[in-house]
């Protein structure tokens, strides 16, 4: 079979799709941030992201055009308000630059993992190496700083050891035992989107234009901040150090710096992406009370993500994904 004649299966346009939408939602508030940095460091690297993804938006419209799929409307200029007040601080701009690449990168690896035709991949494996250098590039400017927050260091044992007790996964009778390396992997990272998810909500609630988005910004902050405190007890019970917040990183202002359409859809986004980081952390819980924490947490966020849904749609703000063909409604044609 001719390689270059292969059709897009249903997975690639919808990674495609995908990667289209968040995207240019991203490429929005980076270009809002990099117009506020007075840090040239921090200001060299949005430049370096905000070039990076033109380069992959131009191909991500011509694999769809060429397959006949119309280009999703995403996010434009119209959602960003040119000249508005500072809203973030030069560190939280990088912290969320940061944040951002994690999402990519776990993206551009989801996407090259269904893909098959081979420029399609080539193009994932370009995108994914584009992400590796950026998170390299904000890691190292965050410690120069003095801002990369690291997980907590263990001390080693002396030798290999081996679970002796089904007390080892008892974290609510009994005598429970302490975290383990492979937990506290997911609780860390959770911790850390759970934080930029409140950070955002604050700031977004301050600058929402209508009372339904405030509303709805205002219990997004207020669940992040549960689970903040859900996984920070946690830590803080083995004597374990918490990543710091980042609200004070966010300014008075209440002059918006984007549509409410764009800073609805963001939180959402998080939202949506940290069901699949707390259910990588539920598969790696051998905790009882991690697993309860776990479960309320998912439970709680397809909640938030219900409501979301609904006012999405209640704005016309959601764009509909390609979908496959309604065979039953094609024969009523005929």
């Amino acid at each position: 079979m001719d390689k270059d004649k292969l059709k897009l299966t249903s997975s690639e346009i919808g990674t495609l799709w995908g990667q289209y939408v968040n995207g240019t939602m991203t490429d929005v508030v980076n270009r809002y941030m990099l117009s506020i940095i007075e840090d040239e460091a921090i200001k060299i690297i949005f430049e370096d992201a905000i070039k990076t993804f033109e380069k992959q938006k131009k191909q991500l419209v011509t694999f769809m055009e060429n397959e006949g799929f119309p280009v999703p409307i995403g996010f434009t200029e119209s959602d960003l308000n040119k000249g508005a007040e500072r809203l973030f601080t030069d560190i939280f701009c990088l912290n969320y630059l940061h944040i951002m690449t994690l999402h990519g990168l776990l993206g551009h690896t989801t996407s090259l993992a269904v893909s098959v035709r081979e420029d399609l991949r080539y193009f994932y494996d370009s995108c994914d190496n584009d992400g590796k250098r950026m998170y390299h590039q904000t890691i190292e400017l965050l410690l120069e700083k003095g801002h990369f927050q690291r997980d907590p260091l263990f001390y080693p044992a002396k030798n290999p050891e081996f679970i002796s007790s089904k007390d080892f996964v008892d974290g609510i009778f009994g005598k429970g035992r302490r975290l383990s390396a492979t937990e506290i992997i997911s609780i860390s990272f959770n911790l850390k989107k759970s934080i930029m998810a409140k950070t955002l909500s604050i700031a977004f609630s301050q600058v929402a234009q209508t009372k339904e988005v405030r509303k709805f910004l205002e219990d997004s902050e207020k669940t992040a901040d549960q689970q903040i405190k859900a996984f920070s007890k946690i830590m803080q019970t083995d004597n374990l150090p918490v990543p710091r917040s980042w609200e004070t990183e966010v300014t008075t202002s209440t002059d918006s710096p984007f549509s409410d359409k764009l800073m609805l859809y963001h939180t959402g986004f998080l939202f949506q992406a940290a069901q699949v980081y707390h259910g990588t952390g539920l598969a790696s819980a051998m905790r009882t009370d991690l697993v309860t924490t776990y479960e309320s947490i998912i439970l709680k966020n397809l909640m938030v993500t219900k409501k979301w849904f609904d006012l999405m749609v209640q704005n016309k703000w959601l764009e509909q994904p390609p979908l496959a063909p309604n065979r039953k409604e094609i024969a009523k044609e005929q």
